[in-house]
């Protein structure tokens, strides 16, 4: 079993650097710390949890409470957690929140009641209250969406811009009308990617109208039934900015339903680069969002607070990047 000295050879740093990196110390260059969890994930390192926890009156567990786990966006967060986690000897449970604030609510109070060292949290909207978290002094990250005025640091997205620059390819791409098919109202990201589009379009000098726009919940057969009632409507859109991927998937079937051609008869461009993405014909044009650095730099905070309470609460603001495919781009 590989020891503290061995992970402080492999990562070429003192013994007692080591180990404050390992125990999340904000003291600790972060060039250095990322060597150090390197090094002790490749050596399978495992520090004496039981003796660290029992001191601390807490268990070596996080909750990561997600919206959706079906969306691969979440399950890439997820592994971006558990990979720092289990370099420094935490264990991660799974909750699924549903995009359900009672779910939610339940498993913020599963994970104070099991005494978890500290919290990922994807909130389900503006309706989440990390109350009883914050009191208790329970680490908290939140990731993906913002958590106005709660006591937390935040790894997020800025899905507004994404959104501008895929609306403004559609617009390049010689597409007349753009539509937008987002979240409910009040998710902080379906408020963004909608803002983002509506800054495209003006900026365009387009003209914006709402009946271009229809708001759903984050599931493929809302995003059908939207797009089936957008594309049969007297004036229609030529083109969508799709809000995630699972919505993509009821798009695409929404298309094939009015026989209608990707990328000719209606140009698409979704969020999140979904496995199957470039296998659709013509391969779909996505905003990739770079989920397993969310949850990476989530978990490498959150063992930061779990180590130092007093340090600033920080938010971490990542860029996602258009990728541009067939179904977006018209031949000239």
């Amino acid at each position: 079993m590989a020891t503290i000295n061995d992970v402080a050879t492999k990562a070429g740093v003192s013994t007692a650097t080591a180990s404050r990196a390992l125990n999340g110390k904000s003291t600790v260059d972060p060039i250095l710390a990322a060597r150090v969890l390197s090094a002790a994930a490749e050596l399978g390192y495992q520090p004496n949890g039981p003796a660290r926890n029992l001191r601390r009156q807490e268990t070596a567990v996080l909750a990561l409470i997600i919206s959706d786990v079906e969306n691969p966006f979440f399950t890439s967060i997820a592994r971006g957690v558990e990979d720092v986690a289990q370099a420094v000897g935490y264990s991660v449970v799974l909750c699924n929140a549903d995009e359900n604030p009672d779910k939610e609510r339940r498993y913020i109070d599963v994970a104070i009641q099991e005494r978890v060292a500290g919290v990922v949290l994807s909130p389900t909207g503006t309706a989440t209250n990390v109350d009883a978290l914050t009191t208790r002094g329970t680490p908290l990250v939140a990731v993906d969406r913002h958590l106005p005025d709660a006591s937390a640091d935040m790894v997020l997205v800025d899905t507004k811009q994404a959104a501008k620059e895929a609306t403004a390819h559609l617009i390049s791409q010689g597409y007349d009308q753009v539509g937008c098919i987002t979240g409910p109202i009040g998710i902080p990201t379906a408020d963004d990617r909608l803002a983002g589009y509506k800054d495209a379009t003006r900026a365009a000098k387009r003209r914006y109208s709402a009946k271009f726009v229809r708001r759903t919940a984050y599931r493929a057969d809302g995003a059908r039934d939207a797009t089936i009632d957008l594309l049969t409507q007297d004036e229609r859109p030529d083109a969508l900015l799709v809000a995630n991927s699972t919505m993509a998937i009821g798009v695409l079937e929404a298309l094939s339903e009015l026989d209608l051609r990707l990328g000719e008869d209606v140009g698409v461009v979704a969020f999140d680069d979904a496995p199957w993405a470039p296998l659709v014909n013509p391969p779909l044009s996505v905003v990739s969002q770079p989920a397993y650095d969310i949850g990476k730099v989530a978990a490498e905070l959150l063992m930061a607070r779990i180590a130092d309470s007093t340090r600033t609460f920080t938010t971490t603001t990542l860029r996602a990047n258009l990728i541009t495919r067939g179904s977006s781009t018209r031949k000239r």
